[in-house]
């Protein structure tokens, strides 16, 4: 009886230790998600919307990475004269897919990201009036979505 307890725990434990072989053979795993933001910046008015980014998006990124929401942002500028295609991308990347506060985000993260824009800018009511303004300078064209992946 004790042989085959035995020997039913070896074969569990050779069958966990083949699992974790396998997913080394793998070679690579997941690593940090980036939500773009497309942006289309109206002809002349690329320093108005400049403005905007530095003296509010800046400070929000900031706050939400001592906050310790994100891991990093940047901004991309791009050569498009077509409104339809983005000459101006707004990068955020969280650590992976569990701090993401975008649309299908954890709704923690997301309550967290808002009381830090809510602290840096204003209340969700005053940001939606901003955003009024903002369109008459650019064109918001979408999020997408990326997710690196990190090769061991």
């Amino acid at each position: 009886m004790t042989k085959t307890v035995i020997l039913s725990m070896c074969l569990a434990v050779s069958s966990l230790s083949l699992n974790a072989s396998a997913e080394d053979k793998r070679g690579f795993r997941y690593g940090p998600v980036t939500q773009l933001g497309l942006i289309h910046v109206n002809y002349g008015h690329f320093d108005d919307y400049m403005a905007w980014i530095t003296s509010t998006w800046l400070p929000t990124m900031e706050a939400a990475k001592k906050a310790g929401l994100i891991v990093g942002y940047k901004v991309v500028v791009r050569e498009s004269a077509n409104p339809n295609e983005p000459n101006m991308y707004l990068w955020v990347t969280f650590k992976d897919m569990a701090a993401f506060a975008g649309d299908i985000g954890d709704q923690a993260a997301q309550d967290e990201f808002e009381a830090v824009t809510e602290k840096v800018i204003c209340s969700s009511a005053c940001q939606n009036q901003a955003r009024v303004h903002r369109n008459e300078i650019r064109t918001f064209l979408g999020n997408e979505v990326i997710r690196e992946i990190v090769f061991k």
